[in-house]
């Protein structure tokens, strides 16, 4: 396995992306940013920037920690995961979660990771059932285990809360299963040594095919007494017996 492909460093490239979401946050607390302006704000020129910028931007320590859990498990299986396809499958949930709040969404600034963990959630539960392989099973697992009430917050819940972002973000989840479920080569599997010994059945034929007696019960007797004596010359029934010549000896008896 590549190191590029390994789980480790799938975690690292992650960690690092979400350490940077951290120093931006950090930056408005501490320094007295405001980048709510990068947000998305729909049908408008200005707004259209946060298409790009606006899953960098947190409102509170409490959204960008929430969010940091998600990215950190669900991007950890994706770049793991899918090493093929992980690029583009970011690309398409950043670009068309952005772009649906730009197209569709209420007025007013949209912004968080979130419309990025709900893609990345949709896309890991859809290319399982499309793959069926173990791998993404497991990660499917994984991701619904922690994560599964994401297929209910893309509807209205809360004023507060764009549920369009993770709406357009589980779109483009899918749209990403749909157009990349083949991409990535399946992990191949393992054969245990107890999966290679040969079935009963199989054993039985090989006893049958190296069966002495074969089909001598099928020929007459006189051609399987023949055939024993060829195969087993020492159950000729001379064999076993004494010299003839040694027991026909007259024997002399001595009388008084």
């Amino acid at each position: 396995m590549k190191r590029s492909d390994s789980l480790g460093h799938a975690i690292t490239v992650t960690a690092i992306f979400v350490g940077f979401l951290w120093l931006l946050k950090l930056g408005e607390l501490l320094l007295g940013w405001n980048l709510h302006n990068l947000g998305v704000y729909p049908s408008t020129a200005s707004g259209f920037i946060g298409v790009f910028t606006g899953p960098l931007i947190h409102g509170s320590i409490a959204h960008i920690s929430a969010n940091s859990v998600g990215l950190m498990v669900l991007g950890s299986a994706l770049l793991y995961g899918y090493p093929r396809s992980r690029w583009w499958v970011l690309g398409i949930v950043w670009i068309v979660s952005g772009l649906g709040v730009w197209l569709w969404g209420r007025e007013s600034y949209h912004f968080g990771a979130s419309g990025l963990t709900h893609g990345l959630f949709f896309y890991l539960f859809f290319v399982s059932l499309f793959r069926r392989d173990k791998r993404s099973i497991a990660l499917m697992m994984i991701a619904f285990f922690m994560f599964g009430g994401m297929l209910l917050t893309v509807f209205p819940r809360e004023p507060g809360i764009s549920f369009e972002y993770h709406l357009f973000g589980g779109i483009g989840g899918l749209v990403s299963a749909l157009l990349f479920w083949r991409w990535d080569p399946k992990p191949e599997e393992k054969k245990y040594s107890w999966e290679l010994e040969p079935e009963a059945e199989d054993i039985d034929e090989v006893q049958l095919d190296q069966d002495p007696i074969g089909d001598l019960w099928q020929k007459s007797p006189e051609h399987a007494a023949a055939t024993e004596l060829e195969a087993d010359p020492e159950a000729s029934p001379f064999a076993a017996e004494p010299n003839r010549t040694q027991r026909s000896r007259p024997i002399h008896i001595s009388r008084n």
